[in-house]
């Protein structure tokens, strides 16, 4: 019995920190550089299912350079939605070779569900509308570590 109550309060403590820790925007997470053309991107890296759940969550802003590249184990179909994200974001779906496969934009706190329109290991999430500006569409090509085989 105290066995069963020690690990029940240890399952409470990690899904209370858990819980707490998801009240704060993520700021100390890996980068990497990413090229889209000419356009560089200074992407966060969400690895762990911890950083990808959070992702961008709570923040107020980000820089236009800025983005958060989600890495999946494996490729599957990914959907993202917007719960706690204070900033109208554009989510790229991309294939392992960095091809946007779609692109979807996302309201602010939000629910929706937006997924990848096949299965990929990658999404950048950037500024909505950064996409469009920089002419990127659906095929375009970014590239960076991340994609090389």
């Amino acid at each position: 019995m105290k066995i069963f109550l020690r690990s029940t309060c240890v399952v409470f403590l990690f899904l209370a920190f858990s819980a707490i820790a998801q009240d704060k925007p993520q700021l100390a997470l890996e980068r990497t550089t990413l090229l889209a053309g000419f356009h560089q991107i200074d992407a966060q890296l969400a690895v762990t299912p911890e950083q990808r759940a959070i992702g961008l969550m709570h923040r107020q802003d980000m820089p236009p350079h800025e983005g958060m590249l989600f890495v999946f184990p494996q490729a599957s179909t990914q959907c993202f939605w917007m719960k706690n994200t204070f900033i109208a974001l554009t989510a790229a779906f991309l294939a392992d070779d960095g091809t946007i496969v779609n692109l979807a934009n996302m309201k602010p706190q939000t629910t929706e569900s937006h997924c990848s329109a096949r299965p990929v290991r990658f999404v950048l999430e950037m500024n909505q509308g950064w996409f469009g500006k920089k002419g990127l569409q659906v095929g375009s090509k970014i590239s960076g570590a991340p994609f090389k085989k």
